[in-house]
C-alpha cells in the first residue's frame, strides 16, 4: 500500500507543478500583450481594470457552473447559493481581506516601483524577492521551514532572473522605488501562502472570484487617484480583455487549483517561469535581440527550477512516508 500512496502524492505534485507552469507561462505574455497595444491607458489603469475584468470573468464561470449543477440537480440547487458563505467552512474573512491586499498590492507597489527605479531593477527586484520571501513566511510564521536544496534551486533561479532582466538595463538608483518593489514581492508571497490555504476548504474559482473581486475594488480607486479618468482605445481595451481573462483570471485558477498539491513558496518560485516566457516570447514574436548575460540568465533560472521541483517531490514522498508510518 505504501508505494501506491507515494506514487500517487508523486503524481499529484507533478500535476500541481505542471498547472503553475502553465500559469506562470500565461503571466509571461503580459508584456508582449501591453507592447502590442496598450495604447494611452497608463498601468495604473491597466492594473485596475484587469483586476476588474477577471472579477466579471470569474463571475460568470461561478455563474455558468451554478446554473449547470441546477439542471441536474433542480431539487437541490435552490439551496446552494452562488456564492458560499465562507464563515460557515470555517474561513476567516480577513484571510480572503489579506489575499486581496496581496493582489491589489502587488499591482500597486510593483507599478510605482517601476516607474521610479526603471523596468529593469524594478522587475528583478520584485519577482525575485517573491520566492525569498515566501520561503522566510513559511519558516518564521507556518512553522514549515524548506530544505537546503530548496533554498539553493530558489537562489539560483533568482539570480538567473535577475540577470536576464538587468541585461535589458534601464537601472535608475531609487531606495524607496526599491523598497515598493521589495513589497511588491511581499505582498505576492502572502498572497500565495494565504491562497494555499483557502484552496485547501474552497474551490478555486470561489476563492479567486472573493480575492480578485476585493482587489479590484481596492485597484480602481487608486488608479482613479494617480491618473485620473482612463483613456480608452480599442487597442487598450482588446489588451485589458486579454490580461483580465487570460493573465489574471485562467493563470490564476490554474495556480489556485496547483497550490493544492504543493507548497506555497514553491509555488511562487515556480512563478520565476515567467521571465522565462517573456523572454521566448520577446525572442520570437517580437523579435528582440538579447545578449548572451540573458541567455546564461535563462539556463540558471531553468537549473535552479529543477532543483526546487526535486525538492517538492522529495519533500511530497517524505510527508506521505510519515502518513503511512
Amino acid at each position: 500500500m505504501a508505494p501506491m500512496v507515494r506514487t500517487s502524492s508523486a503524481s499529484s505534485s507533478v500535476t500541481g507543478i505542471a498547472f503553475v507552469a502553465v500559469a506562470a507561462v500565461l503571466w509571461g505574455t503580459t508584456g508582449t500583450a501591453q507592447s502590442l497595444g496598450a495604447g494611452a491607458l497608463s498601468p495604473f489603469w491597466v492594473g485596475a481594470a484587469q483586476l476588474a475584468v477577471s472579477s466579471l470573468f470569474l463571475l460568470l464561470i461561478l455563474a455558468a457552473s451554478h446554473l449547470q449543477a441546477r439542471r441536474r440537480a433542480p431539487a437541490a440547487a435552490p439551496g446552494q447559493p452562488l456564492l458560499p458563505n465562507p464563515v460557515r467552512l470555517g474561513l476567516r474573512p480577513a484571510w480572503f481581506l489579506l489575499a486581496s491586499l496581496g493582489i491589489g498590492g502587488y499591482s500597486i507597489f510593483f507599478y510605482e516601483g517601476v516607474t521610479r527605479t526603471g523596468v529593469a531593477v524594478g522587475t528583478a527586484v520584485a519577482i525575485g524577492s517573491g520566492p525569498i520571501w515566501a520561503g522566510l513566511m513559511q519558516a518564521l510564521v507556518l512553522r514549515a521551514p524548506l530544505s537546503v536544496l530548496w533554498w539553493a534551486g530558489t537562489l539560483v533561479s533568482v539570480a538567473g532572473g535577475a540577470a536576464m532582466v538587468m541585461a535589458r538595463g534601464g537601472a535608475m538608483l531609487s531606495w524607496s522605488g526599491l523598497l515598493l518593489c521589495l513589497l511588491a514581492g511581499l505582498s505576492y508571497a502572502g498572497y500565495a501562502l494565504i491562497n494555499k490555504r483557502l484552496v485547501t476548504h474552497m474551490p478555486p474559482r470561489v476563492v479567486n472570484c472573493y480575492v480578485f473581486t476585493g482587489a479590484a475594488c481596492m485597484a480602481v480607486p487608486v488608479a482613479l487617484l494617480y491618473s485620473g479618468l482612463p483613456q480608452w482605445s480599442l487597442a487598450g481595451v482588446l489588451v485589458v480583455v486579454y490580461l483580465g481573462v487570460v493573465v489574471s483570471g485562467m493563470a490564476h485558477m490554474l495556480f489556485s487549483i496547483g497550490l493544492r498539491s504543493i507548497s506555497g513558496a514553491t509555488g511562487v518560485t515556480l512563478s520565476l517561469i515567467e521571465p522565462v516566457a517573456a523572454f521566448v516570447l520577446a525572442v520570437w514574436i517580437v523579435g528582440e535581440y538579447q545578449p548572451p548575460q540573458s541567455w546564461a540568465g535563462l539556463l540558471a533560472v531553468l537549473a535552479g527550477l529543477m532543483l526546487v521541483i526535486g525538492a517538492e517531490m522529495r519533500a511530497q514522498r517524505a510527508v506521505a512516508a510519515v502518513q503511512m508510518a
